[in-house]
């Protein structure tokens, strides 16, 4: 599809016409941060808000509140005549939206998908609001805590797919000819959120999206950092005593599927996320 780049300068028709289009029909995915910040707003446990309102173990916001006149369903946060009924925890795509946001070699750009700018399609009334420049957008909408922690969130992604290389590189399983850890992975990056969430399993999925932090309320980075130490420490409990090839090579097909659920929720392109790690454990010996 095509792209347009944007600048923080780049001057667009985004005062909002709080019209309510944009909450229909829309997939918007969640990282563990999010998670927390809805559950914060709506005065519920984490738990509590991912078992009513979100689906995948909690890695997308469900979509099914009464339909508009092309039959999307609302999101379970809108409130007809309202709106947002957690406004001040939306996630990101919701604070960024229309734009979207890509990160390549480290920097993050701004942009909008197709030929023209989207609210136009639905909410042409824009046009008779004032402009503003994207980073003047993004400064009223918010986004810089949450832009943190989808960046921190990439971090404990990398780091949690390293503990499955540590487990196929360094243990012998790769050394034994073990063609069948590639195979796998490669299928996860391929599989269906819903199902990648069923072979995890609900232990490991509850430990993703809704750990048990407590003392950290505002700094997304520090609860980022805080989630990661952990996972870390879950993993090291659970695989640090294997005694077969077998168990490591299930380890390692659980943890990279850990990572690659964390990555569609931070709207990742998994398969392609799935092909790069599956090239780079093949340039270290691994064999597929």
């Amino acid at each position: 599809m095509q792209t347009t780049k944007l600048s923080t300068e780049s001057i667009l028709p985004l005062t909002c016409s709080r019209a309510g289009t944009c909450c229909f029909g829309k997939a918007v995915m969640l990282n563990p941060w999010e998670l927390f910040s809805f559950s914060k707003e709506k005065k519920v446990s984490p738990k509590t808000f991912r078992d009513l309102y979100t689906d995948f173990g909690g890695i997308r916001l469900t979509f099914n509140g009464k339909q508009d006149k092309k039959g999307q369903n609302a999101c379970s946060q809108y409130v007809e005549n309202h709106g947002c009924s957690v406004h001040q925890g939306r996630p990101l795509a919701c604070r960024l939206y229309p734009l979207g946001r890509q990160i390549q070699f480290e920097k993050a750009d701004y942009i909008f998908e197709g030929p023209k700018f989207p609210c136009l399609t639905d909410c042409a009334e824009v046009l008779n609001l004032p402009k503003l420049s994207v980073g003047e957008y993004l400064k009223g909408q918010g986004a810089a805590p949450f832009e943190k922690a989808q960046d921190a969130y990439l971090n404990v992604m990398q780091n949690i797919a390293d503990i499955a290389f540590e487990l196929l590189l360094d243990s012998g399983l790769s050394a034994s000819g073990d063609t069948k850890t590639l195979t796998l992975w490669r299928e996860m990056g391929n599989e269906s959120p819903e199902l990648l969430a069923e072979r995890i399993g609900k232990d490991w999925i509850d430990a993703l999206m809704i750990p048990d932090i407590t003392d950290i309320k505002e700094n997304s980075i520090e609860f980022a950092q805080k989630h990661n130490d952990l996972l870390q420490l879950k993993a090291q409990e659970e695989f640090g005593c294997l005694q077969t090839l077998d168990q490591v090579h299930e380890a390692c097909i659980l943890i990279m599927g850990v990572a690659l659920q964390l990555s569609r929720g931070l709207g990742a392109d998994t398969k392609g996320i799935a092909e790069l790690w599956i090239e780079t454990a093949k340039s270290n010996g691994a064999k597929e």
